[in-house]
């Protein structure tokens, strides 16, 4: 799998490709409204975005045979596949759920970063396993918890599942994660605020 290569191409604009995963199972949402913000501030540097919504996929989330039998990718995850390769810049935008990442978002990576896409399998790590490197990743999360807590008292375990179990192991960066929180209890001016921080993020 070859590296990210740099830059839109001529019909696509002039700025990064990006790819903005939302990774929650509702349809919309605060999850919805940072992602959409993020691509409207991204979109105004002529960056080029384009977006997977994971609830309105078809595939089915489990991995049932393990990477050992292999199973067909639906249609929905091998178009997930090449908008992953065509990405230069990864924004994956979901909730904190039980201090993981959401089932269905872990059950896309099952899916679809499968061996022989995502990285090689030789029995230990290596970069040269990594075949999504060279891409860069930006997480953008929204927790019940106060994340001062989350991070000294529960370790922030979604935070690094993500960014080094997952997409670490692939060869893809993580360069920034931005917490919303605590959304429970938060006022509609607060969640005003998280938005526009969002479409700021989009456009640095």
């Amino acid at each position: 799998m070859a590296e990210a290569r740099s830059g839109a191409t001529p019909l696509e604009g002039n700025g990064k490709r990006i790819l903005l995963i939302y990774g929650t199972p509702k349809s919309s949402g605060l999850c919805h409204a940072l992602g959409d913000a993020y691509a409207e501030g991204a979109r105004s540097q002529d960056h080029v975005v384009r977006s997977l919504k994971l609830a309105s996929l078809q595939f089915d989330p489990i991995l049932r045979g393990g990477y050992e039998q292999g199973q067909v990718l639906e249609a929905d995850l091998l178009d997930a596949q090449r908008q992953i390769h065509w990405a230069e810049h990864l924004v994956f935008v979901y909730p904190v759920c039980w201090g993981g990442i959401p089932a269905l978002l872990s059950g896309f990576f099952d899916r679809v970063l499968t061996p022989g896409f995502a990285f090689k399998v030789h029995g230990r790590r290596d970069p040269a396993n990594e075949l999504l490197k060279g891409r860069s990743a930006e997480l953008l999360v929204t927790l019940d918890t106060p994340p001062r807590y989350f991070r000294w008292i529960f370790g922030a375990p979604a935070h690094r599942q993500m960014s080094r179990s997952i997409l670490g192991f692939c060869g893809i960066r993580t360069t920034r994660l931005t917490e919303f929180a605590p959304v429970r209890g938060a006022s509609e001016a607060q969640r005003q605020q998280w938005v526009r921080q969002a479409q700021q993020l989009g456009v640095r």
